[in-house]
Formats: C-alpha cells, sequence, structure tokens
C-alpha cells in the first residue's frame, strides 16, 4: 500500500482569524498556528520567496485536519472562492454533524449561507452545502434513524 492516511486538506484565505473562528463554531479545534517561510519552503511549493500564516485546525475525532493558510508574500494571482460547485478543482470539504438544524443557526450568525436548500437523502442523512467564510463551500451532513 501506498497512502497511510490523508493528513489535511489546505484551503487558501484572506481573513485567517475569521476563518478560524467560523471553523471553531463549527466544532474544529485549533491544533496550532505557524509562520511558514524560508527556501525549504518554495522548494516544496514553487513559490519561492513565500511568507505563509498557517493555522491547523483538527475535527474532534482528531483523525481530519484542516490547513488554512494566509499567503503574504507573493501575491495571490487567482480568486476561485465562489466557483459554483461544477468547477474544476476543489469542490468542498464534507463534515458528519450531529444537529444540523442547530448547527446552521450557529453558522448563520457568523455568516454562513446555504447554496440552495436542506434536502434529505432516503432515511438516510439531512444534508446541504454551505458557503461558509470567504465563500469556502461546505457541505454538512447529519445521519438520520
Amino acid at each position: 500500500m501506498a497512502v497511510k492516511r490523508m493528513d489535511n486538506v489546505g484551503i487558501a484565505v484572506e481573513d485567517l482569524d475569521a476563518t478560524v473562528d467560523f471553523f471553531l463554531e463549527l466544532g474544529l479545534t485549533l491544533e496550532g498556528r505557524a509562520m511558514i517561510e524560508g527556501d525549504w519552503s518554495g522548494r516544496v511549493t514553487g513559490l519561492h520567496g513565500q511568507r505563509v500564516e498557517i493555522a491547523m485546525m483538527v475535527t474532534p475525532d482528531g483523525h481530519s485536519r484542516l490547513e488554512l493558510s494566509r499567503f503574504l508574500k507573493p501575491e495571490v494571482i487567482e480568486d476561485h472562492r465562489r466557483a459554483p460547485v461544477n468547477a474544476l478543482g476543489y469542490l468542498r470539504v464534507m463534515f458528519a454533524v450531529d444537529d444540523l438544524d442547530e448547527l446552521l443557526e450557529r453558522l448563520y450568525a457568523r455568516g454562513a449561507t446555504l447554496v440552495d436548500e436542506v434536502v434529505r437523502y432516503q432515511d438516510s442523512y439531512k444534508l446541504c452545502y454551505i458557503r461558509g467564510p470567504e465563500g469556502i463551500l461546505i457541505g454538512l451532513a447529519q445521519e438520520l434513524g
């Protein structure tokens, strides 16, 4: 086997503090923050001279992480935050939740918007897509039964 696990999903953001606060409200924990810079980091990403502030968020089960990155250098050159669901590339991050309705009320207070509507998938899930901070597309699914 080549892959042991998926360590994290990275999302580039403009307002790191507001995005961290949003994911804290969602139920993730801030594992840590750091500045990433230096020759080694540019050799990994191809952005030589980069300076990036990151925040690592972890899910309650401890198995999944989001790496939120705010690029200070070089300047951001493209913006895909409002891309529709069928755009090529990053689609969304999906979270399993306990109480979808209660969580949505809390997230609306933090600026989240529902993409269309909350739906039932057979008798298995209640689910929806929301746009979080900076238009990040997030899926929420509550198991039924």
